[in-house]
């Protein structure tokens, strides 16, 4: 019978030949972090951080950033408190709304130049409003006559409530076109006396 012959695999030998591995020095600082456990760490860290941001930006999601704007509508208060003949500038700054008393009745002019938006200035001196801006001037029913103004300044809604006070409703604008008198194109923004 033939002798069989033993065939060496490559892996045999490279255990065979392989010197163990040493022990390291007594003076070496024994720790309780390997190489493998600190990338392990980080790499959980790094799940975790991007989990907590992911659940972060849901949770912000359920809560919509909404911008609450103040009510258009506002009471203007007595009409007994408005002079004939005056602009009343109480609702400038707070509301940007003129509120102008004739002879016929009540009108509210809105304070936004038709040009950019600036907030024109009422000039009792010159009888006419004036924007800071651009140098838009509007007469007092807001028809537009200098400047680069491309119309008339805009007219709001003005009623009397039952009980007699002037309410405005900034939600409906009546927007005025040049070259027309504002109590032609929209009689409805004057609301008699």
């Amino acid at each position: 019978m033939a002798k069989r012959q033993s065939v060496e695999r490559p892996y045999e030998r490279e255990t065979r030949d392989r010197e163990p591995i040493p022990d390291p020095p007594e003076d070496t600082a024994n720790t309780i972090w390997t190489r493998r456990d600190f990338f392990t760490a980080a790499g959980w860290g790094a799940v975790l951080v991007y989990l907590g941001t992911v659940l972060l930006a849901f949770t912000r999601f359920m809560f919509p950033r909404v911008l609450f704007e103040p009510n258009p509508v506002f009471d203007a208060g007595a009409p007994e408190s408005y002079l004939v003949g005056i602009v009343d500038e109480r609702f400038k700054n707070e509301k940007r709304v003129w509120i102008v008393r004739t002879e016929e009745g009540f009108y509210a002019i809105q304070a936004i130049c038709t040009h950019l938006g600036c907030t024109p200035n009422w000039l009792k001196a010159e009888n006419k409003f004036k924007c800071p801006c651009h140098g838009s001037g509007f007469k007092r029913d807001g028809t537009n006559f200098e400047g680069p103004a491309p119309r008339p300044l805009d007219r709001i809604k003005i009623v009397r409530t039952p009980e007699g006070k002037l309410v405005v409703d900034k939600s409906q604008l009546y927007r005025m076109a040049p070259g027309v008198p504002p109590v032609v194109q929209h009689p409805q923004s004057i609301l008699k006396a």
